[in-house]
């Protein structure tokens, strides 16, 4: 029963980045066969989406940037979306995310949080910034983790910046670079302090890819570890599954 959660990206300065997609599902392997597993990083503070994460035909995709008035919007949409001044990012496929917070008239000052995988991103207000989006809680590790929050939205210095989703969303700033996505969780980048000089958004944080099957070991591939008797391989960089 994989879990499979995409890397994020985050923004220029502005919009609290997306989320990466939560994907839960399920895979048949062949015994003798070896998979490919993909762990998406997270995007960079400039605009640009988070790379996917997939496992077999189980993908979620990178989080949507967020952005300023700059950058090409089409990078916005993700996994969950990513906030920003003129342009709504929105989540690509439904189960795996949220839309962004709304763009609001007053958005020179505030903009809205990014989407996380449990709710959309927080809408701004005249003095507040949105936070990022709420996460989703899965037990497949073993214990209850919450994945794929999304970042909290930058602001003019002088407001109040947006606070990352739970998920490991990262927060927004008024006058500093967005805080980072947490690494392995998908989490959304904050946004940087609108005009503040050489400021970026966050990174998003990196994804992750668990694979877990009722009974003993009968695969080999990343850190092996056995809780309630399921045996769980968590992929926190690339490899390979082998049945």
């Amino acid at each position: 029963f994989p879990v499979t959660i995409g890397s994020s990206a985050s923004s220029a300065c502005g919009g609290g980045g997306g989320a990466g997609g939560f994907n839960e599902g399920t895979f048949n392997v062949l015994v003798g066969s070896s998979y490919s597993v993909v762990v998406g990083a997270g995007g960079t503070g400039d605009s640009v989406r988070g790379g996917a994460s997939s496992f077999g035909p189980n993908i979620a995709l990178g989080g949507g940037a967020g952005r300023n008035t700059g950058g090409n919007p089409t990078q916005q949409d993700g996994g969950s979306g990513g906030a920003g001044y003129s342009v709504l990012g929105r989540a690509i496929i439904s189960g795996q995310g949220n839309n962004a917070g709304p763009v609001v008239a007053f958005s020179a000052d505030t903009v809205a949080g990014g989407g996380g995988a449990g709710s959309v991103g927080g809408t701004a207000t005249a003095a507040v910034s949105g936070n990022g989006g709420s996460g989703m809680a899965s037990s497949i590790s073993g214990s209850s983790v919450t994945y794929a929050g999304g970042g909290g939205g930058g602001c003019v210095s002088g407001f109040t910046a947006g606070t990352g989703g739970s998920g490991g969303g990262g927060n927004g700033s008024d006058s500093l670079n967005g805080g980072a996505g947490t690494v392995n969780t998908g989490g959304g980048g904050g946004g940087a302090g609108y005009l503040a000089t050489n400021r970026t958004g966050g990174a998003g944080g990196s994804g992750i890819v668990i694979i877990s099957y009722t009974g003993d070991l009968r695969g080999s591939g990343a850190t092996v570890t056995s809780v309630g008797g399921n045996t769980i391989h968590t992929f926190t960089t690339s490899g390979t599954f082998t049945a």
